[in-house]
């Protein structure tokens, strides 16, 4: 089997259910930065040492895949609708127990004192992109709005864990 088909030469693609739109479509742009963003939390997943901070990534990059699919399936009635609010749910115990696991702070901190908070950073800016990009969908389009609530919670949980996987904190001073 060959990866390229060659119809997408032109500038479109198609959705889940065989809709063709152009590839920057918003939708497009919502799903390919959720996209983007897994394969981050991938990398991400290779720089922590604790086997429970993995096995929290790997959840999330199934879920992941469950958002990608239901942004790129308008009407797709056996996917519409699988992220539930028990997934954001999730996310909010994890954020918890990190959190719980961190010193407070009341001020910026300069992000990556070791490869793995540097790169969890990393995958929380493109979480923010990703949330900006579905908002700016559903703008245009009915979608699942506890997809934002997930995305939302998500860039909580990279910013606590790069947190927790810090070697120093760095305190920005104004």
């Amino acid at each position: 089997m060959k990866v390229y088909t060659k119809n997408g030469d032109k500038g479109m693609t198609s959705l889940i259910g065989g809709k063709k739109i152009e590839k920057d479509d918003i939708r497009v742009e919502a799903y390919g930065t959720v996209d983007e963003l897994n394969s981050y939390i991938g990398l991400c997943y290779h720089y922590l040492k604790e086997d429970s901070d993995k096995e929290a990534l790997r959840k999330i990059q199934v879920k992941l895949f469950d958002i990608g699919a239901e942004l790129s399936s308008p009407n797709y009635k056996r996917i519409k609708n699988i992220t539930k609010e028990d997934d954001v749910e999730e996310l909010e115990r994890l954020v918890d127990y990190y959190t719980d696991k961190i010193e407070k702070i009341n001020e910026f901190i300069v992000p990556g004192t070791s490869i793995a908070s540097a790169n969890l950073h990393i995958a929380r800016t493109i979480c923010r992109r990703c949330e900006r990009r579905i908002l700016s969908l559903s703008k245009q389009d009915e979608i699942n709005l506890v997809i934002l609530k997930y995305i939302n919670r998500l860039s909580d949980f990279l910013y606590i864990l790069a947190r927790y996987s810090e070697d120093e904190i760095i305190p920005v001073k104004f």
